[in-house]
């Protein structure tokens, strides 16, 4: 895989590190997997054909590809509010929602993510793929959509299947 120009790949301890524009992500690497960084690139070994030994080595090089996207672009995950009275905006270093329970809900924003809201919009950016993806996470479990009104946080293009209510059964 190679390196853009502006990142920097570098190992030591069991460890990879990638630093770039936007930031410096770390991430270990597994034991039985040999990495090497020359000339631009890095390549990734493995000792055998093990089932086990080939997703280790699946996993290192994905994990390093990500880091890479992470410094040097991003990644971002949107919310989308659905609901009568729900909103949310940004309060510091806190999210707080009004999502139909008797209290507004406050999530802190987690360090190295940046989080904006536009109408019914939740924008969730960040050099970490993981994190990113896990504060959307947290954020949509708090009231994730309900099938029967689609009222509830949904990712963006995400299908919610509808059923029909009690009173079209008959």
């Amino acid at each position: 895989m190679s390196i853009p120009s502006g990142v920097t790949v570098s190992q030591q301890s069991g460890q990879l590190s990638v630093k770039g524009p936007k930031g410096t992500l770390a991430h270990p690497v597994p034991p039985t997997i040999k990495v090497e960084v020359t000339d631009g690139q890095v390549k990734f070994a493995r000792p055998d054909d093990e089932p086990r030994t080939r997703a280790l080595h699946g996993l290192a090089r994905a994990a390093v590809a990500n880091m890479i996207e992470g410094v040097t672009k991003g990644f971002v995950r949107e919310l989308e509010i659905q609901g009568v009275g729900y909103r949310a905006e940004v309060k510091g270093k806190k999210l707080v929602m009004a999502l139909g329970f008797s209290h507004p809900v406050e999530v802190a924003i987690p360090e190295g993510l940046a989080v904006s809201v536009q109408e019914n919009r939740i924008k969730i950016e960040g050099s970490d793929r993981g994190r990113v993806g896990q504060f959307a996470s947290n954020v949509r479990e708090i009231r994730p959509p309900e099938p029967y009104k689609g009222k509830g946080i949904r990712y963006v293009g995400e299908r919610v299947r509808r059923k029909v209510g009690k009173a079209a059964v008959g």
